[in-house]
């Protein structure tokens, strides 16, 4: 399932291709026709990234809402010709001389505005966005026993963290997975925040999930990270910084990656 850093590129890279623009808005597959209908022609007037979601707002007033979920994909073509439909063509947006399709999502529907609010109100604060502040995030994590691998994961507790970020920011600051939220100190879960944030806002900018700091590795400045080499524990069988083996827990139905040593209970 794509992160928060992946669906605040979508807003920013869509959004530049249509933002302002009227938008022929339409459903090849039929699943989306009523509600393309609706809003066919309309100019968008911008795409909002919230977390996992985005949110489209049209100049009638309406609120397109997506949500990519574990099959989602945006293909975008340029050029004055749109491609063929083929397959399950949930969405397509088009403006002269660029077509946006969507395939697959969990979620893609047309609503009135307090649609977006009601959705958003369901969510911890993001930290990429600008109104994003720690302090929520903070108070509900010290008044749970969950463990904060499962509390991060938790989209009402924080928005916009997916499985890597959560192993990848746990390891950077030594956490245990299964540590209790009560048992985390103000200034502990600051630096947690912090980080997560440092992962998401390189992944906005570079389009990876990199985490690992290339002196580690002993790249040259500027020599390109290897994908498979940019994280220290996520489906690692050994720990980057140690010998230890990694090991592996299922929490909130996913795959959870931990150095015993260099994160100890």
């Amino acid at each position: 399932m794509p992160e928060g850093h992946t669906i605040h590129r979508i807003a920013r890279n869509h959004g530049k291709l249509i933002n302002g623009c009227a938008v022929a808005v339409s459903s090849p597959q039929g699943r989306f026709a009523d509600d393309a209908a609706r809003v066919d022609g309309a100019v968008l007037d911008h795409i909002e990234a919230y977390g996992k979601h985005l949110f489209y707002h049209w100049d009638t007033g309406e609120i397109g809402h997506v949500h990519l979920g574990l099959f989602g994909k945006y293909t975008v073509t340029k050029g004055d010709e749109p491609p063929e439909p083929r397959g399950a063509l949930r969405m397509r947006l088009a403006v002269p001389g660029v077509t946006i399709d969507l395939r697959g999502p969990t979620a893609c529907t047309v609503d009135p505005p307090d649609a977006r609010d009601t959705i958003v109100a369901r969510l911890g604060p993001d930290p990429l966005r600008r109104d994003g502040r720690p302090e929520p995030f903070i108070a509900k994590v010290q008044r749970s026993k969950r463990g904060i691998g499962d509390l991060l994961m938790d989209q009402a507790i924080i928005a916009g963290v997916g499985n890597v970020y959560r192993a990848e920011a746990l390891f950077v600051l030594g956490f245990h997975p299964q540590r209790a939220g009560t048992s985390f100190h103000e200034s502990e879960l600051r630096a947690l925040w912090n980080t997560v944030q440092g992962m998401l806002r390189a992944g906005v900018k570079s389009g990876r999930i990199i985490t690992v700091d290339r002196e580690e590795l002993g790249l040259a400045p500027g020599q390109r990270i290897p994908n498979r080499e940019g994280r220290y524990v996520y489906k690692r069988q050994i720990c980057l910084r140690c010998p230890d083996e990694i090991v592996r827990l299922e929490i909130q139905n996913r795959t959870s990656y931990h150095c015993p040593t260099c994160q100890p209970r």
